[in-house]
């Protein structure tokens, strides 16, 4: 006869074991997700830029590109294509060329604040730092406010 004790003993041993392979199959699963939206950013990003170089009339014609682009890809994919965020895309390929330095473990918000760090070595400091240590967005945010008020620099 199967001991009533036994069973819930294995089935509890066996919902941890369960769960803890589900909540780590969720994580990877975030991190990719966000990783293939942060490499797609910086794929728009170059697509702007290079469409942009390859016009006489850049300033103009950039402003324009980007004001189209938001209100077709805003309508077919959300709000997160609005004009300010297509800029950050734009800035963000600037800024990181190379696509091999971008951490996994890192948002899209996590880089939209590191492009406030103009100083490149700093900005690699935060980058390793925030991956490392594992900070939040606002830890990342309050810790580049500290350091410009330091600095007294404006925000």
């Amino acid at each position: 006869m199967i001991n009533a004790l036994d069973t819930t003993n294995n089935i509890s041993k066996l919902y941890k074991e369960i769960s803890s392979i589900l909540r780590t199959a969720r994580a990877n699963e975030y991190k990719a997700v966000n990783y293939a939206l942060v490499t797609s950013y910086r794929s728009i990003g170059q697509l702007i830029v290079e469409d942009v170089q390859n016009c006489n009339e850049r300033a103009e014609y950039g402003k324009a590109v980007l004001e189209g682009l938001s209100n077709k890809l805003t309508a077919e994919f959300g709000k997160d294509f609005d004009e300010s965020n297509l800029r950050y895309m734009r800035l963000f390929y600037q800024t990181f060329k190379n696509c091999d330095t971008l951490r996994h473990e890192l948002t899209w918000s996590h880089y939209r604040m590191l492009l406030r760090v103009k100083d490149e070595t700093a900005r690699n400091w935060y980058m390793n730092e925030a991956e490392n240590q594992t900070w939040s967005t606002r830890q990342l945010d309050r810790l580049l406010i500290e350091e410009h008020m330091k600095r007294g620099e404006a925000q």
